[in-house]
């Protein structure tokens, strides 16, 4: 069984995991700055209370971000080090979005270093770093926009979204509460608050969430799988020769693993017709690190799907791989997205596979 030991690691899943939590914890941050700096208390929460739970989010979110970037340079799928991770702009993987992530970790290390000096940096000083470190929340979700696998997630999108509604509308009650300077600063500070996460979302909308980000991201060609790109052409083709989703077609095929090329790297192809009224061909590759009982580690990959007419019509990626399981997303020039799962089974006998496609 081949697919049975290929999958991402567990720093993959780490990764992900720690980098959604810390972005969170950045956001409980600036919330409680924001209660902190209108001096807000009540009885149950006095304002040391606040201030307390204010430092100690940010620790926390400090620590976080520490494992986010651990996990990532210990996974080793994208050529990222310790140093890529403290000097922004610097890597060779996505540079402006991976240094955007350094810039975050940098004002945190700021803010941390310069609250434990207070006493002879100044209030003044403290202050200006302090608001500068409010920064790395912005910072940080346009790193995770711009370099994390869950982007294009239903449930990512949601999570920006609440992020960002909670942090403006903490804003503009700082304006409306706070009385103390002049007011045109005030309304500057509520219109920017407003303005940053609207174009984020612009750009995101062109960036990220469309097809082609990870070439004009800047991912290494060499982990950029191969993808044929397609027509409107080929859309309304496949829209015809497709039922329309969700359905399911029994699924038969080959499948074939190359000898490790010079960066120690295997590639794995599987080839398979869906049967039935379905008549959609598939066509999955896997590049990953042979392991020693036959398996593979998933470094990378491309899923392509379509009618005979056009079968790469759609084309993705792996996003999920477990035992005989694998599942896909794939995209047209429409934009248009189809959700694969395939059950297989595979003879390494004859190289052959048969087993079942779900598309939803």
């Amino acid at each position: 069984m081949i697919l049975a030991a290929t999958g991402p690691s567990a720093y993959w899943y780490l990764t992900r995991g720690s980098g959604v939590v810390a972005l969170l914890l950045l956001t409980a941050g600036v919330l409680l700055g924001v209660l902190t700096s209108t001096r807000s208390a009540a009885p149950r929460w006095p304002r040391f209370v606040i201030s307390g739970l204010h430092r100690n989010v940010t620790l926390l979110a400090l620590v976080f971000v520490g494992i986010h970037v651990v996990t990532t340079i210990l996974d080793g799928y994208s050529p990222i080090g310790l140093r890529d991770a403290v000097l922004p702009f610097a890597s060779r993987y996505r540079p402006v979005w991976l240094g955007l992530g350094a810039v975050a970790l940098d004002l945190l290390l700021a803010l941390i270093a310069t609250s434990l000096l207070r006493a002879r940096l100044g209030l003044r000083t403290w202050k200006l770093v302090h608001w500068f470190a409010y920064m790395s929340w912005p910072v940080a979700l346009v790193h995770a926009l711009g370099t994390g696998s869950d982007a294009r997630t239903g449930w990512f999108g949601l999570l920006a979204l609440g992020s960002a509604t909670l942090v403006v509308l903490a804003v503009f009650w700082r304006v409306a509460v706070t009385r103390s300077g002049p007011g045109a600063v005030r309304l500057a500070a509520g219109a920017a608050a407003l303005a940053v996460p609207v174009t984020i979302a612009v750009w995101a909308a062109g960036g990220p969430l469309a097809s082609g980000w990870a070439r004009r991201a800047g991912t290494p060609s060499r982990l950029l799988a191969s993808q044929v790109p397609t027509s409107a052409a080929a859309s309304s083709s496949l829209a015809s020769a497709l039922p329309m989703a969700p359905f399911q077609a029994p699924v038969r095929g080959t499948f074939s693993i190359s000898a490790p090329g010079s960066d120690g790297l295997v590639t794995v192809s599987l080839t398979a017709r869906a049967d039935g009224g379905t008549k959609g061909l598939l066509h999955v590759i896997l590049r990953g690190v042979p392991l020693e009982n036959g398996g593979v580690e998933m470094s990378a990959s491309s899923v392509s799907f379509g009618p005979r007419a056009s079968p790469h019509a759609y084309s993705g990626e792996i996003v999920s791989l477990a035992g005989s399981r694998l599942g896909a997303s794939v995209q047209d020039s429409q934009g248009g997205v189809l959700a694969l799962m395939l059950e297989l089974r595979l003879d390494s006998s004859n190289q052959t596979l048969t087993g079942s496609l779900h598309v939803s």
